[in-house]
């Protein structure tokens, strides 16, 4: 079965088409720049056809959806002939609350579950709804399927999810912790189990999601129980720009003498902060990464600070996970600076001597490939594990299609 998985943001649309009996993408684009001007780029992969690279105009996704197909489709840059040989498509949501604990396949419900976490998720859940409503229109007879960030998290402890706050609002608003990138963990966790060939049973592993946006999670016998994220994506370690956690009163503090309303307070939090507002320089590790390597830079200094800090609160991370796991079997680096950062791993893991963990420098030096970098005498296994939450999607649907 092919099957087409849609990640929908508020103006981009991405999109892999999958044969998922060979596990091989035949085709992948970017829709860009929705509802401005439009921008669409589509990669024929198996059958030597020309990329097509040009602007589209995209008023809305509808007009998107219905360039992919078209792209798609085409004899010039077309990787299947027809939609017929689209089995079903696959939507990444963001956030489901607490009301699925597991991909489903859409209906007027599923739908209407959305609509309710769109304050939960008010950047993500809107944009990934006009994916799933533009596909629908397009593709009536196709079955679609929704596989959410939060679902993977629900297996944790009441005690790990719960805020200390008044119980009210966890009974009347459902204000408790989600976390979110579970679609990788799910797969980083499993594909650490089966490289190892160790039992999932008993398997305690902490899997770092590393890049401009990032989560830890503790993993126990193949289910989340604990991760870094809360609420929404703003919690836990510092980000590209999100500042992660913080003294919840420095949003007052901060916004009374900067006088910043509350819209403005929160776009500086998930927009302004991380590593760019600590370095100055970017949001980009590998910007950072050079700016903290120049004498001549001004702001080497901030550049090598905000690199500190987030390895620093990454490592934290690590150990209070391997206090709630009992100990820890492996530790895993995905992402686009988890797979790509020799040096960020390399700091995080030195912070964890006293534990036993150590890599060995030789095999660290590696990049987005997935090896085992554990040093010699190490008590924990370390592994650079590449995610693949499109192929996570895409088998979710296929399964749930041919239930």
């Amino acid at each position: 079965m092919n099957v087409l998985v849609i990640n929908a943001g508020s103006s981009s649309l991405k999109y892999q088409l999958i044969d998922t009996v060979s596990e091989t993408i035949i085709a992948k684009g970017l829709c860009d720049r929705i509802g401005i001007d439009g921008h669409l780029k589509h990669q024929p992969l198996q059958n030597g056809k020309p990329t097509f690279d040009a602007d589209v105009a995209f008023p809305t996704h509808a007009e998107a959806i219905a360039a992919l197909i078209e792209k798609i489709t085409s004899e010039e840059y077309g990787a299947v002939t027809s939609l017929s040989e689209i089995g079903a498509v696959g939507h990444r949501v963001l956030h489901a609350g607490e009301k699925f604990s597991e991909s489903v396949l859409v209906d007027d419900t599923v739908i209407d579950a959305i609509k309710e976490c769109i304050p939960l998720g008010p950047l993500h859940n809107p944009a990934n709804l006009m994916g799933i409503e533009a596909c629908r229109e397009a593709m009536p007879n196709v079955p679609q399927v929704a596989v959410f960030d939060t679902a993977f998290h629900q297996t944790m402890p009441d005690y790990a999810f719960t805020y200390a706050l008044p119980y009210e609002y966890y009974e009347k608003y459902a204000v408790r912790r989600y976390g979110f990138h579970g679609t990788s963990h799910r797969y980083v966790s499993a594909k650490a189990i089966e490289f190892l060939g160790i039992p999932k049973e008993g398997s305690r592993i902490i899997a770092c999601h590393l890049g401009n946006g990032s989560s830890i999670a503790a993993i126990k016998s193949g289910k989340s129980i604990d991760t870094s994220m809360g609420l929404t994506p703003l919690e836990g370690v510092p980000m590209g720009t999100r500042s992660g956690s913080i003294d919840p009163a420095i949003i007052e503090f901060v916004a009374n003498n900067e006088g910043l309303t509350r819209e403005q307070i929160f776009e500086v939090l998930n927009n302004k902060s991380g590593v760019l507002g600590i370095s100055g320089v970017s949001s980009d590790f590998r910007n950072l990464e050079k700016a903290a390597g120049d004498d001549a830079n001004p702001l080497q200094k901030r550049a090598a600070l905000a690199l500190k800090i987030f390895s620093y609160s990454v490592g934290k991370y690590i150990g209070s996970y391997i206090a709630a796991l009992g100990g820890v079997d492996v530790i895993t680096f995905a992402g686009g600076v988890g797979e790509n950062g020799p040096d960020t791993r390399a700091e995080i893991i030195g912070m964890l001597g006293g534990f036993g963990i150590s890599l060995d420098p030789e095999k660290n030096n590696t990049r987005g490939k997935l090896v085992d970098i554990t040093g010699e005498g190490s008590r924990t296994k370390v592994l650079i594990v590449p995610t693949d939450e499109e192929l996570v999607i895409a088998r979710d649907t296929r399964e749930i299609v041919e239930a």
